[in-house]
């Protein structure tokens, strides 16, 4: 018989946690006697808390773990009938390709091209084949006409079309993606799966995915195997059998489900009959259709349309005049390189708002966020227009005095770190400013416990997991209380329980008055929690208005490269038109769920 892509059996990993005197500690096994097979033909979907062994798992697959990260290992893995433990890893790059939860550890050379050239040309190949494979990979990817581009200069979501298409180039019978949609627009999304999709269709292939968006990878996913926060299987089976069969159970994990598994049982909550969850918007909307019991919600508050520019901001309390806004953005205009990335944006925005920048990868979000946070200070001929936070302006004001008026979180965590420890790192910043001890410790207790990261206090920020990683990072912007909190794709990494604990942290800072400010794709995220958002496109804004407007016009989203939040996909095909405004799960009538929506 023709052996699995993948046969993991009993694997059990304790990372090798480095000690201040050159040695090093074991830490706890994450996984721990776990299974997993994939066979040709099959798209494999695992899941799991942060921190419980999935990106190690991927690592374990092509040998990185142990032969390239520390670690001692138990059980065995197998790839195409090879075992792993006797292979290098550059041996085994015919038979796996692996898509890094960070795209930027991966990228070695200086051309869109080059980089997707590397492998094949590491395997000997001639050249004509290289090309082809290269070709073909880049134009799946949408990234052929961007093939003489230096790969600094892509967007976070284009660095991981690009390291998909360096996966695929590879011909690998197994592809391995930790998160490889985490900074896609929901158009790239569309794409990626699609591509998965087909490579899986062939019969061939196979591929072990690890992700958190599952209104996307439910659709694609044959299996489910599901780890618990101990690093051990909790279920395992086919896609429905596991995500709607064991719903409540992957809820009470912390598991990320499906948008409309979980409007379904919070509807079940509620008392609504709803015998088989759905997966998918369209299966919602049946559901929602045919139940005779479901509590008609109340008709929505009438919005003013979206508007290009912010219209008279309201007074204040005084009554006098207007309340100034803690953001202005007066016609800035951004050049990174021979690209616009921010064309002519104007922006007001009131002390107090929840805003969401939203738009496809390339539209200028991050570079407009860094700016106005005063972490991307361009040089004075690749900048016009000027840019004030809290009375300061970003690109000339004191550092000291800038991260104690707004606090940023970047795409990537790592870009961030500046200490060997946890709780130093979240110390930092208070100690800069010269907070008193015993505060400085107070709030570090506070920020640890609040993210679940006091039992890791004293390791170094690079061993921890992704998700473990953006709570740190967001952790280390809220500790010093800013006025504004500016957030470049905050739920990136968490797993479903922690992505809650976090939002409601943000809207708990919110309703005190702090103005937040949030990069996302993710936009039943943006339906739930923003109070405003302004659409982009290739630098300009398309929209400005409540998320109900923006997300509501077809027309806003298709230019801006966006997609319909999954609950609205569901309510909009409805014929009651009180159900057809509903866009966010907190409008579901749910009576003792409230861990389990947004």
């Amino acid at each position: 018989m023709t052996p699995p892509l993948l046969d993991v059996r009993s694997l059990r990993v304790r990372h090798h946690l480095p000690l201040d005197d050159g040695g090093h500690r074991l830490g706890a096994p994450a996984p721990d006697g776990v299974d997993v097979v994939v066979e040709p033909g099959e798209v494999v979907l695992l899941l799991g808390p942060s921190g419980c062994g999935k990106s190690t798992l991927a690592l374990a697959a092509n040998g990185l773990v142990p032969q390239v990260v520390g670690a001692d290992v138990g059980g065995s893995v197998h790839v195409g009938g090879q075992d792993v433990a006797r292979s290098r890893p550059p041996l085994l790059t015919a038979d796996v390709a692996m898509v890094f939860q960070d795209p930027d550890a991966q990228v070695v050379t200086g051309s869109v091209l080059d980089e997707v050239c590397f492998a094949p040309e590491n395997l000997c190949l001639p050249v004509a084949d290289v090309l082809a494979r290269a070709e073909t990979a880049l134009r799946q990817v949408g990234l052929w006409e961007r093939r003489e581009d230096d790969p600094a200069v892509l967007s976070g979501g284009g660095r991981q079309r690009l390291a998909l298409a360096c996966a695929l180039a590879t011909d690998a019978r197994l592809l391995v993606l930790d998160e490889p949609t985490a900074n896609l627009d929901p158009a790239g999304v569309e794409e990626v799966y699609a591509v998965l999709r087909s490579v899986a269709a062939a019969g061939g292939r196979g591929v072990l995915l690890v992700e958190h968006d599952l209104d996307a990878a439910v659709e694609i996913a044959d299996r489910v195997v599901v780890l618990d926060d101990a690093g051990h299987v909790a279920t395992t089976g086919p896609v429905r059998e596991v995500l709607a069969g064991r719903a409540e159970l992957l809820a009470e994990l912390g598991v990320w489900l499906p948008t409309a598994t979980l409007a379904a049982l919070r509807l079940r909550a509620a008392g609504v009959a709803v015998d088989r969850l759905p997966l998918t918007p369209a299966e919602l909307a049946t559901v929602l259709a045919g139940a005779p019991s479901l509590p008609a919600p109340s008709p929505p508050e009438p919005h003013p349309p979206a508007v290009l520019h912010r219209p008279q901001l309201p007074p204040s309390a005084a009554g006098d005049r207007p309340a100034p806004p803690v953001i202005t953005v007066e016609h800035l205009t951004v050049r990174r390189g021979a690209t616009t990335a921010v064309d002519d944006v104007s922006l007001a925005v009131d002390r107090g708002d929840f805003l969401a920048l939203v738009g496809g990868n390339g539209a200028g979000k991050t570079t407009l966020a860094q700016v106005v946070a005063g972490v991307l200070r361009p040089r004075r001929r690749a900048v016009t227009g000027t840019v004030r936070v809290a009375g300061l302006d970003p690109r000339r004001a004191d550092p000291a005095d800038l991260t104690t008026a707004v606090g940023f979180v970047f795409q990537n965590p790592e870009h961030q770190f500046v200490t060997g420890r946890v709780d130093d790192e979240l110390a930092h910043g208070l100690r800069v400013r010269g907070v008193p001890d015993a505060e400085v410790a107070a709030r570090v207790d506070d920020v640890l416990e609040r993210f679940g990261l006091a039992d890791l206090r004293d390791r170094h920020p690079f061993w921890l997991s992704g998700g473990q990683k953006r709570r740190l990072s967001v952790g280390t912007a809220i500790v010093c209380r800013p006025e504004v909190l500016v957030l470049d794709e905050p739920t990136y990494g968490q797993d479903r329980e922690r992505a809650v604990e976090l939002l409601d942290l943000l809207t708990t800072l919110h309703d005190g008055g702090t103005t937040v400010v949030v990069v996302s794709h993710d936009m039943q995220l943006v339906a739930e929690h923003a109070t405003r958002v302004v659409a982009l496109a290739d630098g300009r804004v398309l929209a400005d208005g409540p998320p109900a407007v923006v997300l509501g016009d077809d027309r806003v989203l298709a230019a801006a490269g966006l997609r319909t939040p999954p609950l609205a996909r569901a309510t909009r095909a409805l014929p009651d038109p009180a159900w057809r405004a509903v866009t966010r799960l907190a409008d579901l009538p749910a009576p003792g769920l409230a861990t389990v929506g947004a």
